[in-house]
This record gives structure tokens, C-alpha cells and sequence, in this order.
């Protein structure tokens, strides 16, 4: 029975998602309504649109419902889908809404830096003193209240810690709004790795340089884009 049990759990496991992730579910973004794989999908497609008032990005926390995509039944954020049985994800956070089948990322929640990070907790400290989020950012990362970053643990008693460095504004992302792409380039798209979260995502592309649309870092680097199985 057991057996039979974990059978039905890990049907259709990596056979389903999109480019960013492999999951047995979709998610209805509450700001417009509409289906996507992930948020990443759901960017990309807001981010596009010819009315530029009705470009927009989804707030992964604000997710309610979810489609499972084995049996395509609507249903409130869970593991678990309350109709066929099946992981919709094996790896999930009820906290940052997100799904992901392949764990070979060894994803974690981090409580103090308010969201999911890839490359396994005991490789991860949290140092509460610095952080590399500026406090202009911190509304888009929703981090109203929370400081300090994730670091790897070769670092824990090998780095400078700058205190508070989340509440200093960005010179960054001043410059890089100041810094108007020419129209050949405005469009152009990139994929990235993050060396902060280790998350690959597709963004603009900008000379200045590309923002991670995980965690809103900026060091990051292009690559080649994901092939999927």
C-alpha cells in the first residue's frame, strides 16, 4: 500500500513545466487572472505587452490557486493535488508559493532572507549584519523588515560584514535606469545565472548589466540558454 501510495505521489515527476522549471503545476496569477507555468512565464509575457501601462510582474507570495497538470483541476496552494494525488511539486514552499520537481538544486527556504535559494542549506549561513539587498529593492523583494544575506560557508569567518548595507540606495540600478538601451538592443533578451542564488532566469539584456529576477541581485552572468529534457 505504502509503495502504491508513493507511486501515485511521484507520477509525472520532470515530465511537466516549462524553460525555468520542472513542476506539476501551473499558477493563476491573482493581479490578472490568467494561466501561466510559473512567475518567470508570467513576466516575460506582462513584460512584452504593447500597452506599456499593462506591463506588470507577479508577486509569487500573493498566489492562491494552482492547476495541477496531470488532471487540470483548480485548487488553493498545496503540495499535494486534492483530486489525482500527485506531487505538484517535490520540492515546495508554502511561504514563497513555489514548485519545483528537480532537486538536484537542493533548494531551501531561508526565513531571515524571506525567500528560496538553491545549492543546499549546509552549504548557507545567514549573516544578519550585512546584505547585499539595497533598500530601494526591498519592496520589490519583499524584505520590508528583514536584513542581512545568505552566504556561503567558506565565507562565514572569511568576509567583511557591512552593516545595515540594505538600507544604502543602489548606484546600480540609478545608473542603469538612467541608461537607455538603443532601440536594436531595448528588446533584446539574455539568459543569466545568478551567483548569489544560483537561479537561471531570461532578462532584458543591459550594458550596465543584467538583474536576477530571483533575489534582485546584479552578480550575475550570461549563458547559454537551458536545454530542456
Amino acid at each position: 500500500m505504502e509503495d502504491s501510495c508513493n507511486e501515485r505521489l511521484d507520477f509525472g515527476k520532470m515530465g511537466y513545466g516549462c524553460k525555468h522549471y520542472r513542476r506539476r503545476c501551473r499558477i493563476r496569477a491573482p493581479c490578472c487572472n490568467e494561466v501561466f507555468d510559473c512567475r518567470h512565464c508570467h513576466n516575460e509575457a506582462t513584460s512584452s505587452l504593447h500597452n506599456v501601462f499593462d506591463r506588470h510582474e507577479l508577486v509569487r507570495n500573493d498566489v492562491k490557486q494552482v492547476i495541477c497538470s496531470v488532471c487540470d483541476t483548480e485548487q488553493p496552494v498545496a503540495r499535494v493535488c486534492t483530486n489525482c494525488g500527485v506531487n505538484m511539486g517535490e520540492y515546495f514552499c508554502e511561504v514563497c508559493k513555489f514548485y519545483d520537481d528537480d532537486l538536484d538544486k537542493g533548494q531551501f527556504h531561508c526565513d531571515d532572507c524571506g525567500i528560496c535559494r538553491v545549492g543546499g542549506n549546509e552549504n548557507f549561513f545567514h549573516c544578519n549584519r550585512c546584505g547585499n539587498f539595497p533598500a530601494r529593492l526591498r519592496t520589490f523583494t519583499f524584505l520590508p523588515s528583514l536584513f542581512g544575506s545568505c552566504y556561503s560557508v567558506s565565507l562565514r569567518n572569511n568576509h567583511s560584514c557591512v552593516e545595515n548595507s540594505m538600507r544604502h540606495h543602489c548606484p546600480i540600478c540609478y545608473e542603469i535606469e538612467e541608461t537607455i538601451m538603443p532601440d536594436d538592443l531595448r528588446y533584446k533578451k539574455v539568459w543569466i545565472l545568478c551567483n548569489d542564488c544560483n537561479d537561471t532566469t531570461e532578462v532584458f539584456f543591459h550594458i550596465i548589466g543584467q538583474k536576477c529576477r530571483h533575489c534582485e541581485s546584479y552578480n550575475t552572468r550570461m549563458i547559454a540558454p537551458p536545454v530542456l529534457p
